[in-house]
């Protein structure tokens, strides 16, 4: 049987050789650093933005048009719309003229474009009942992002001409994102990690008062910059997301941060007590830096999963995140020591706060919150209920047309089809990839479907038709997000399955389906392989069943609670438009929820580790349960809310993007990391430990025996000072 101090004693060890190697370790770091910064625009251009469901039938169908007709399917479709005058309809010769005219000088302006509309089909399903309202679809060419190049030239095309007498306004998913913000741009990844880096520094000169405050800033820059040379290499073997860069650069900044901060503070403490500075460094990595591993490695497992998910985009974000706590692990546990070793005590200046003694007011905190256990605990399970509450009502999907934009062009002709009575539809319709004989039978059967507004046989030119097969389109009436669009595209699906010959449908519409049919259907497993490894590792860490038990729960809750966050901000829109400009969504973004419960899990139980790690260390030394609990966030409380302060302000620059997509995942993480840190670690887990008393500290021998640690028994005799 092997005892806890295995793993002290590898650090032990790992301390002593870069101590005994320092120059090796700093050029080792430099070197992988600027490689990083060198390469970084290479890597950027090799990460992905496609978004792939291998298997699914939305897949198959945009895959054959990405093939046959490259254009369509992922991409969004671009929709012009006239609004004629009073008295005017699409059906007069002259209207017609002009709006064929039109449609043509689009046509010329994209060669390859599939372009269909009431001039080029005579179709009713592009008019309005009252005649007035007409649109068109175009499927533009694929072209490795959101905004095909195709689409501005045939805006400019036809500025300036009118269509009886009205203008060609244009509308569409990414016009309406477009106008989501006032910021169309964003400050872009570099400088959103400065901002939240110039917040870090903030918060690390207020804990540390002395130009340490800079020391956990270079650790991240290399933890970044070394991440970013691993997902170059990555590349050359896997597709990797482009929202890897970001997740690398501000959860990077904030992770690495919070693991020098924790050994910072611990090596002040410790030649605060007297020790000199070797012996010292020696000492914090046998306990902050034990606590910094079993961290990372938690926080690496819950990505880590993210494998088990069919999807490569999710596996690839996954895969990426995986490397920014453990190379901030690598490298808080070699080149951070070196640095406290060689110019710590000289930048440790004017070391105005003093690390002898713990905190005064969060030692006052945890003797309140330990004097009244019960109603802590109470009161922060109200708080957690009420937003856990909100979580029931949650809508996956992809945030509704209507929420997207409140002005501009996109938003005027999107509300011109909303007030005619078409519906937002036209954004959404389904692409039907047929044999060259079946695609009019498909159009026949799918308008025949309640929901659907129209369908289109294909118009007869060489734009609808290629290798044997051909397209038709078909035209939802509301939707696809909500529940009525969800049913109507089941039934769409039932319906092509049931037709002769292979038949698919696709569009961007039928990737929330198969999405969420595909990827939440293995949730459950990865959720069970994090809460499970997650556990064992905790157990070994603590030497405990409960508290382990008590913190997967915990973190269960955390992300439950994150969850209701983000229904009541975005969803419901109670703070969306005040703070980002945008309405409410109506609807969290399908793949949200998945990154949140893997990002918010790990990085949670950092400050879970940090405070019983301490705890347990403190009940080793008191043999008094709640005297640990008063000690432990005495010394961990003001180190636990700063850290996430600085992942907080992290994630609040990575919402200042133009994505509403990440503006949602931002504030997720944010928010879920500051309730994390305040309501659940500072009031809740102490207020649990001192209720559960001698049974935290419980681990039974057969259990110690298979994890090959010793047994822990209760040692407590006396009661804790804070009850007397």
């Amino acid at each position: 049987m092997q005892d806890t101090t295995l793993e002290e004693n590898e650090l032990s060890r790992l301390t002593t050789w870069v101590l005994a190697h320092r120059r090796v370790v700093v050029a080792l770091w430099v070197l992988l650093a600027f490689a990083g910064a060198a390469t970084a625009g290479t890597t950027t251009n090799r990460l992905s933005v496609e978004f792939k469901l291998p298997g699914s039938e939305g897949y198959k169908a945009n895959t054959q048009l990405a093939a046959l007709y490259g254009n369509g399917g992922d991409e969004p479709t671009l929709v012009p719309v006239v609004t004629l005058p009073a008295g005017t309809t699409a059906r007069h010769p002259a209207v017609a003229a002009q709006l064929s005219a039109a449609f043509d000088a689009m046509q010329r302006a994209a060669p390859t474009a599939r372009i269909a509309s009431y001039a080029s089909t005579g179709n009713r399903a592009f008019v309005s009942s009252d005649g007035r309202t007409t649109y068109g679809l175009i499927f533009s060419r694929f072209a490795g992002s959101n905004i095909p190049p195709e689409n501005d030239r045939m805006k400019h095309a036809v500025a300036g001409m009118t269509v009886g007498g009205a203008p060609i306004r244009f509308t569409g998913y990414e016009d309406l994102n477009s106008n989501n913000s006032s910021d169309t741009n964003g400050p872009g990844v570099l400088a959103e990690t400065l901002i939240g880096g110039l917040g870090a520094l903030a918060v690390l000169a207020f804990v540390f008062a002395s130009f340490l405050a800079f020391v956990p800033l270079v650790i991240a820059a290399c933890s970044i910059l070394t991440s970013f040379l691993c997902v170059l290499l990555l590349t050359t073997f896997v597709e990797m997301s482009f929202i890897v860069q970001f997740l690398i650069a501000l959860i990077g900044l904030g992770v690495a941060i919070d693991y020098s901060l924790l050994i910072v503070v611990r090596w002040r403490e410790e030649r605060a007590h007297g020790l000199d500075n070797v012996a010292a460094i020696r000492r914090t990595m046998e306990t902050a830096g034990r606590a910094v591993v079993f961290s990372g490695t938690t926080v690496a497992i819950g990505l880590l999963a993210m494998l088990v998910l069919p999807v490569p985009f999710l596996r690839s974000v996954g895969l990426g995140g995986m490397l920014i706590p453990l190379i901030s692990v690598l490298i808080s546990t070699t080149l951070l020591p070196v640095i406290l070793a060689t110019i710590g005590p000289r930048v440790d200046w004017p070391r105005i706060r003093k690390e002898a003694v713990a905190s005064h007011g969060w030692t006052r905190w945890a003797r309140g919150v330990v004097r009244g256990r019960w109603a802590a605990a109470a009161g922060a399970f109200a708080v957690l209920a009420a937003l856990i509450a909100a979580t029931f009502t949650i809508t996956v999907g992809t945030p509704r047309a209507d929420t997207l934009s409140q002005s501009g062009q996109a938003h005027d002709a999107f509300a011109a089809l909303e007030t005619s009575g078409i519906g937002p539809g036209p954004l959404q319709p389904y692409e039907v990839v047929a044999p060259a004989g079946g695609a009019a039978g498909a159009a026949v059967a799918l308008g025949r479907l309640p929901g659907m507004l129209g369908a289109v046989a294909p118009p007869a030119d060489s734009h609808w038709s290629h290798g044997g097969t051909a397209l038709a389109v078909a035209i939802p009436a509301f939707d696809l997000s909500s529940s009525e669009g969800h049913d109507l595209t089941n039934r769409v699906e039932d319906t092509v399955h049931a037709l002769p010959g292979a038949v698919h449908v696709g569009g961007t519409g039928t990737l929330n389906n198969d999405f969420i049919s595909q990827v939440y259907a293995n949730f459950p497993l990865m959720a069970v392989v994090i809460v499970v490894v997650t556990f064992l590792l905790l157990v070994r860490a603590f030497r405990s069943l409960l508290l382990p038990l008590k913190a997967v729960l915990l973190n269960i809750v955390s992300v439950a609670a994150a969850y209701g966050i983000l229904v009541l901000i975005w969803q419901d829109g109670f703070g969306s438009k005040l703070l980002w400009n945008v309405g409410a969504t109506h609807a969290i973004t399908f793949w949200v929820p998945l990154m949140v419960f893997a990002f918010l899990f790990g990085l949670s139980m950092d400050y879970e580790v940090f405070i019983l790690s301490r705890m347990r260390e403190e009940y080793e030394a008191t043999r008094v349960t709640n005297e640990a609990v008063v000690r432990g966030i005495g010394r961990t409380g003001r180190l636990v809310t700063s850290a996430a302060l600085i992942l907080f302000l992290a994630f609040l620059s990575l919402s200042t993007g133009p994505q509403t997509d990440v503006k949602i995942l931002a504030t997720g993480l944010a928010a879920g990391i500051l309730l994390d840190a305040t309501v659940i670690r500072a009031l809740l887990v102490p207020a649990l430990v001192s209720l559960f008393g001698n049974w935290n500290w419980y681990l039974p021998a057969r259990v110690a025996n298979v994890l090959r640690v010793k047994p822990s028994h209760a040692y407590e005799r006396a009661p804790a000072p804070a009850e007397a």
